[in-house]
């Protein structure tokens, strides 16, 4: 492979954008060589928030088929390591808080200032459309009581999910409209900047006074202009993207794609930003001054989240990696291509495949429900690669066991690599950690 090279000629091969990405996210140099149990709590910390200075934000989501991508993202970095640790991240005074990032995010508490502006703008009902506007002056306006009611049992009595409160006031019916109204109450707040938030161990959001979680030398940073604190994010997001388009860039914090075309512009200008041509890509590319692309280091795969946040941008995803991906957990199970918490898999600086995975906690076992090589790939290499990778899951997961059920293009290579080999059995033999059963 070639070494790195200057950017001076303004133009980047494909390959080299997929270098630039995954250097940027932290998926190019090979992970920490020491397992879970040989890493100290504070090791364990500054391997979190470094992973975190990388990303600036990581995804929350409450889908636990097999782990929440909360944890899976950090896994998919460093390997092995006490989830324990990356709640203790958050929290009252604590280095992250959750906030409306890209999605439900946690951020660096750091970033809360940068963040004020989005504060102000639900607090003036000033987000979405016109419509959704009114819709939530007129919800905020019918229950202000209730709002102000609600605020003040949190002050006075301290952290509270929604279900402790005193009257939630529970409501019936399909999905969002099952929320309690003081759930929505709270979430107002907790938009506003009013409260702040975060997750107790099954995921609940947990709520109180912004001033009572976010450490007091964050709160008295000063406030950024609007404009400032989002050309910061910009320059943020070219970091971590390492090479973007203005829509990636406006993407990675749901910044609108309009204003995020005029800061860029003025990072140009500024000489932070630089525009680049890239092959394949209808738009022009943005990396950050100074940066050169690389080999990747890594030679182990990687499974990667659904909601990681390097293929969260599923266009961005096609053109770095000619990979088709889309989520199928609302599509009805008939209708799956791919299966419901699929995971594609890194080796080298390509998607070489996609696995169904799901966490059997009564059977201790991962269960590789689909396995899936993309087209043109050796599947026996995939499949070597994916065991030892999926090893690593089911061990950092607590699972005794891997099974492989039979769909996919994969599933007969990767059946053969973990099914023990045929021998009398003796009164020494020792449970295998790898086993098979058909059609599970």
């Amino acid at each position: 492979m070639p070494g790195a090279r200057s950017l001076s000629s303004a133009q980047l091969s494909s390959r080299e954008a997929r270098w630039l990405a995954l250097a940027a996210q932290g998926l190019s140099s090979p992970r920490p060589a020491t397992t879970v149990g040989g890493r100290t709590p504070a090791k364990t910390r500054a391997q979190l928030l470094g992973v975190m200075s990388q990303l600036g934000t990581i995804q929350l989501d409450a889908v636990n088929v097999l782990a929440r991508t909360q944890f899976l993202v950090p896994f998919s970095r460093l390997g092995p390591y006490d989830p324990a640790v990356l709640r203790s991240l958050s929290g009252p005074q604590a280095s992250w808080f959750e906030y409306w990032g890209h999605a439900a995010s946690l951020l660096p508490v750091e970033l809360q200032p940068l963040l004020r502006w989005r504060m102000h703008r639900f607090r003036d009902d000033l987000v979405d459309s016109a419509a959704a506007q009114e819709r939530r002056r007129a919800w905020r306006a019918d229950h202000a009581t209730y709002i102000a009611s609600v605020l003040a049992e949190v002050t006075e009595r301290g952290p509270l999910p929604a279900s402790q409160l005193s009257e939630p006031r529970r409501q019936s019916g399909e999905w969002w409209d099952r929320r309690s109204t003081g759930r929505r109450a709270l979430e107002v707040l907790f938009a506003d900047g009013v409260l702040s938030a975060w997750r107790s161990a099954n995921f609940e959001r947990v709520y109180d006074l912004t001033e009572r979680v976010v450490p007091a030398a964050v709160l008295e940073m000063p406030t950024p202009e609007e404009h400032d604190a989002q050309k910061q994010l910009i320059t943020l997001a070219a970091r971590c993207l390492g090479v973007a388009t203005e829509a990636d860039l406006a993407d990675y914090f749901w910044l609108r794609p309009q204003r995020a075309r005029l800061l860029v512009a003025e990072l140009i200008a500024d000489g932070h930003l630089v525009q680049v041509a890239v092959e394949g890509w209808p738009q022009p590319g943005y990396i950050m001054a100074g940066v050169h692309p690389r080999p990747p280091g890594r030679a182990t795969a990687t499974l990667v989240s659904p909601f990681d946040s390097l293929i969260w941008t599923r266009p961005r995803t096609q053109r770095l990696f000619e990979f088709h991906y889309r989520i199928e957990i609302y599509v009805p199970g008939q209708l799956r291509k791919h299966g419901y918490y699929v995971m594609p898999l890194l080796l080298g600086d390509e998607l070489v495949g996609r696995f169904d995975l799901k966490s059997d906690r009564k059977g201790d076992a991962l269960l590789v429900v689909g396995a899936f090589a993309e087209p043109g790939q050796a599947t026996g290499a995939v499949a070597e690669a994916a065991l030892a990778e999926l090893h690593r899951l089911r061990e950092w997961l607590g699972l005794s066991s891997l099974l492989v059920g039979p769909k996919g293009d994969l599933a007969p290579r990767l059946t053969a690599l973990v099914r023990p080999p045929k021998k009398a059995a003796t009164k020494q033999s020792r449970p295998r950690a790898t086993r098979t059963t058909p059609g599970f």
